[in-house]
Parts: structure tokens; C-alpha cells; sequence
């Protein structure tokens, strides 16, 4: 049991090695995460976009203030969380958002996409970039919508966005994570632009991801996708949400930037047509906490995860895909580990105990890659960089058997 004095979300100043160079525990709190290793000894998991790293105590405690209070009934959604999120934006990314756009949601990214779908209702093809976060394709599949994936460019620097074949296509939405899930690359607000512009030619829209846009390192900035649309800004929306920021999936939450009043109000009509509401008792707890309170936290969190990169894209050089610029996420040539490009979850596990995501998940492209989340506690990432190294380099093994 924690006191304040020992707990690492009261460390002065939020120094990175004070709040995140302690083993974190999460036996018994039901992680899906962790249950994908099945409990096996040892493994570290590495799979799923969600952080092994103790989250602010601010939240902690504004659900604990009003988990006390007994009334659990329907909540009206508080329109002061409106200028929460336009003040985060303005403070966070230097933008300016109407909090007019802003609708507070109470469920997951991927839910307002399927949503979102379904209130643009596009004539023509989805169009989004491969490989590319798995989600999109399914619940393209799901709405019965369809889509078609553009392959990513690739140069020295990493991936970069096809713009020629967008451009090629008449869409009738366009898909995109900003930053790219799997890579971490932050697109630039010249290429956002331009899928806002291949949208709005084809009657479409250019919906936007920026769960993992919070998650900028130090020297990148992401852009905006409702700031930098120029004279498209009405056939673009942006999503947001303070779960993959401070780690808080597991009450889902999103909010999105809706320039355009019509599509807002259609919407929010197909919300209301599956019995949902802005709002949420919960979500709306976390979702305050989190932007009024969080910055110091995320702060200390950047730095922990730019100096965690570091150690991983030194350690793998060339075995990795495209140099991360954002968020967790280490994209990875199966082969340059030594692995087989068919079977690379399974024989990483097997052969050094790290449990990741299958490139294939993240559709063409993607096959023969591995996706590793290294928003570990130091102790966890020091190992799983060693078993890593070992890896790339048996000699090392050897040596340390002598």
C-alpha cells in the first residue's frame, strides 16, 4: 500500500525517472494486454496501444470525489468542457478551435468513426493509406462501406503519405491516423492538407484519428487536421481523446471537431437514433480531469517515452521501419530481427519472451512487421531491450553463457 509521499504520481516536479522507473503491477485489473501473453511467465507485453505506466493522479482522484457522491442516473453533458477542449488545443498545439465544433462523446475513437461514416454517408470508396491501423478496414467491412488502401510511400526518413494516388481517386471519405498508427510518423500539415483537398474533390470528407496526436515528441509537431484544412476545414473533422494521452481506454471517451453545423446535427441524429448522447457520468470526469489537470504528467510522460525511442531505435537501427516521431509504437522489419516474416509474433515470443502485434493486423504492407509498444516502466524496458539486443545479435548470448 502507497502513501502520497512514496506514490509516483506525487513526484516533485514530475521528474520522468520518479514517476515512471518503478515497476508497474497490473495483476488483477483485467488488462487485454496482459491477457494476451496468457499469463505465461516472464513475457513482457508489448502489443496493444495502452501504456504499462501509472496514470495521473488527478484522475485518479476526480473519479474517486465523484464515485462518493451515490446518484449514478442520466447526466447531462456540461457545455464548459467545450471551452476545456478548445483551451487545450490552444495551449497544447497553439491552434484556435470554435467550441461550437467540440462534441464531448462517450464512447471510443472507433465507435465515432463508424458513426461518423454513417452521417457522411459517402458515394464513393473509403480511401486510406496501408499499412495502416486495422480498425479502419473492419469497420468499413461493418458499414457495409466500400474502401480501398492506398500504399504508403517509403523513404530514408520513413513512411510518407501517397499524395499522387489519393488524388487519383474520387473519395467519398478519407481515413487517416495522424500520427500514423503503426509507425509513429507525424504527417505534415502540407500532406494533411492535401487529403483534405482529395476529399472535399470527390463530395467527401477527410476524417482525421489524433488519438495519438497529444503524444507528439519533442522537435515534431502534429497538425491539426481542422487547423492546418485551410479552405477544406468544412469537409474535415478531427478526433481526439484523453485515452491513449493519459491512458484511459478503459472508460471510453473521444471528442470531436466538427467544423461543419450540418454534419454536426446529422451526427448527432445517428447518435440519438443507437440511444447516445454527448455527455457520459464517467467519461466526462475523466475527460475534465485529464486536460485541466494533466499537462505536468504528460510532460514527465514525453520525455520518459523520447528517451525510451531512443533506446530502442539505437539498439535495432535498420531493423526498424520508420524512425517514430510520436506516441509508443515501434514499426519493425521482422526480418532484420532474424525472425521469419510468416509466424514473427509467435516466434518472438517464443524465442525472447516479448509479446507484439502482427504487422498483418494493419493490412497490405504490413505483413513481415511487427509492432512493439515500448511505453514500459524502466525496469520492463531495460529487459526488453536487452532480450531484443540478444536477439539481433546471439554472439551477445553467448558471451554472457561464458
Amino acid at each position: 500500500m502507497t502513501t502520497p509521499s512514496d506514490d509516483p504520481g506525487h513526484a516533485p516536479g514530475h521528474a520522468p525517472d520518479r514517476l515512471f522507473g518503478r515497476a508497474f503491477d497490473r495483476t488483477g485489473t483485467g488488462s487485454s494486454k496482459w491477457a494476451r501473453t496468457a499469463g505465461a511467465a516472464g513475457v513482457i507485453a508489448m502489443g496493444l496501444a495502452d501504456m504499462d505506466l501509472p496514470g495521473p493522479p488527478a484522475v485518479a482522484a476526480a473519479l474517486g470525489r465523484r464515485a462518493r457522491h451515490p446518484a449514478y442516473g442520466y447526466t447531462v453533458c456540461d457545455p464548459a468542457g467545450r471551452e476545456l477542449v478548445a483551451r487545450w488545443y490552444r495551449d497544447r498545439h497553439g491552434v484556435e478551435i470554435d467550441p461550437a465544433w467540440v462534441l464531448l462523446l462517450p464512447f471510443g475513437p472507433r465507435t465515432a468513426v463508424r458513426l461518423l461514416l454513417e452521417a457522411v454517408r459517402p458515394t464513393g470508396p473509403v480511401l486510406f493509406p496501408a499499412p495502416e491501423w486495422g480498425g479502419f478496414a473492419q469497420v468499413c467491412r461493418a458499414a457495409g462501406v466500400a474502401h480501398r488502401e492506398l500504399p504508403l510511400a517509403r523513404d530514408a526518413a520513413g513512411y510518407r503519405l501517397p499524395l499522387e494516388a489519393f488524388a487519383g481517386h474520387r473519395a467519398g471519405a478519407v481515413l487517416l491516423s495522424s500520427p500514423h498508427n503503426p509507425s509513429g510518423r507525424v504527417w505534415t500539415a502540407e500532406e494533411v492538407r492535401a487529403l483534405a483537398e482529395a476529399a472535399a474533390r470527390g463530395g467527401g470528407v477527410l476524417l482525421s484519428d489524433e488519438v495519438h496526436g497529444d503524444l507528439t515528441h519533442p522537435g515534431h509537431r502534429h497538425p491539426v487536421a481542422v487547423a492546418v484544412a485551410g479552405p477544406y476545414r468544412d469537409r474535415t473533422v478531427t478526433l481526439n481523446s484523453v485515452g491513449k494521452t493519459f491512458n484511459t481506454s478503459g472508460i471510453p471517451s473521444c471528442f470531436a471537431l466538427v467544423p461543419d453545423a450540418a454534419l454536426r446535427e446529422r451526427l448527432t441524429g445517428v447518435m440519438a437514433g443507437y440511444g447516445l448522447w454527448e455527455g457520459g457520468l464517467l467519461e466526462q470526469v475523466v475527460q475534465e480531469a485529464a486536460l485541466r489537470d494533466g499537462g505536468p504528467w504528460l510532460d514527465a510522460l514525453l520525455d520518459h517515452l523520447a528517451a525510451a525511442r531512443d533506446r530502442l531505435t539505437g539498439a535495432l537501427g535498420e531493423a526498424v521501419r520508420s524512425a517514430p516521431e510520436a506516441s509508443y509504437l515501434l514499426w519493425l522489419d521482422a526480418a532484420a530481427l532474424g525472425l521469419p516474416p510468416v509466424g514473427a509474433r509467435a516466434a518472438l515470443l517464443e524465442r525472447c519472451g516479448l509479446e507484439a502485434s502482427d504487422g498483418g493486423d494493419f493490412g497490405p504492407g504490413g505483413e513481415g512487421s511487427l509492432r512493439l509498444n515500448y511505453a514500459l516502466p524502466e525496469p520492463a524496458l531495460a529487459a526488453a531491450v536487452g532480450r531484443l539486443e540478444r536477439l539481433r545479435n546471439p554472439g551477445i548470448t553467448r558471451l554472457h553463457r561464458l
